[in-house]
């Protein structure tokens, strides 16, 4: 459902993501894992759309993403990092501006509505503005928007930053049960959240992938590690190690 062919993208003389290839299947959440600066939110502004590739292709459902940006988008559903709201409106209100943007109107409005407020545990307060939420309640109402026309695909950049475990808790339970039908990129830089619901992960280095497996099978690729934290500090060069190096 997610093609991603010999990415690269290049601003001036850096290379941010260099010949990256992978696919996403239905039924798939993938971590995709990397240190700061490493390519990660370039890739995924790249498989959204938001960039345009210096070179190689982005396919979602079979639409290419250059030529067909627009149909493309319609298979999609995209939580950015600091998703925006507006403050002034309902929960409720929100979503069905957002529905209609998405082509929704009517008693199809309606149904959706209703169907991403029980979905992300938002029906006690649907009437009440976005101001007045906490938290944890805003990050669900940008999580209902980005599935509210109930999208093949999801990106999701960094879902859970800033909530606490037990917000953490949902969001990532809502991430593995939606995973069961759709293909589902899941961008963190916290290794436990992949350990908890994604299906593959893979790890992005210097604009280069450096492993791509299922939680457990990264973890043998280190011997004797105990958890995906130690693989990735092994096959990951931090900042400093760089600037050693110069």
């Amino acid at each position: 459902m997610i093609q991603v062919k010999n990415l690269i993208k290049v601003f001036g003389t850096k290379v941010a993501v260099d010949d990256v290839s992978f696919s996403v299947e239905k039924g798939e959440v993938l971590g995709f894992l990397g240190p700061n600066g490493a390519g990660k939110s370039t890739t995924m502004r790249m498989v959204t759309g938001y960039f345009r590739p210096t070179s190689g292709s982005v396919k979602l459902c079979g639409v290419d993403m250059v030529e067909e940006p627009e149909l493309a988008k319609q298979r999609l559903g995209y939580l950015p990092e600091n998703a925006p709201l507006y403050s002034d409106m309902t929960v409720a209100s929100f979503l069905g501006f957002c529905a209609e943007l998405r082509g929704i109107h009517g008693a199809a409005r309606t149904k959706a509505i209703d169907r991403v407020l029980d979905l992300c545990f938002l029906d006690s307060v649907r009437n009440q503005s976005v101001d007045t939420l906490s938290k944890g309640y805003r990050h669900r109402t940008c999580f209902a928007q980005s599935i509210i026309h109930d999208p093949d695909v999801l990106i999701l950049d960094e879902p859970t930053d800033g909530l606490d475990p037990n917000q953490k808790h949902e969001v990532r339970g809502m991430i593995k049960r939606m995973g069961q039908d759709k293909a589902i990129i899941f961008s963190t830089h916290i290794l436990e959240e992949v350990e908890a619901a994604c299906s593959r992960a893979i790890i992005i280095d210097r604009g280069k992938i450096v492993a791509d497996g299922t939680p457990e099978s990264l973890k043998k690729l280190v011997p004797g590690a105990a958890s995906l934290d130690e693989v990735f500090r092994k096959i990951t060069k931090p900042d400093t190690a760089q600037k050693k190096a110069a």
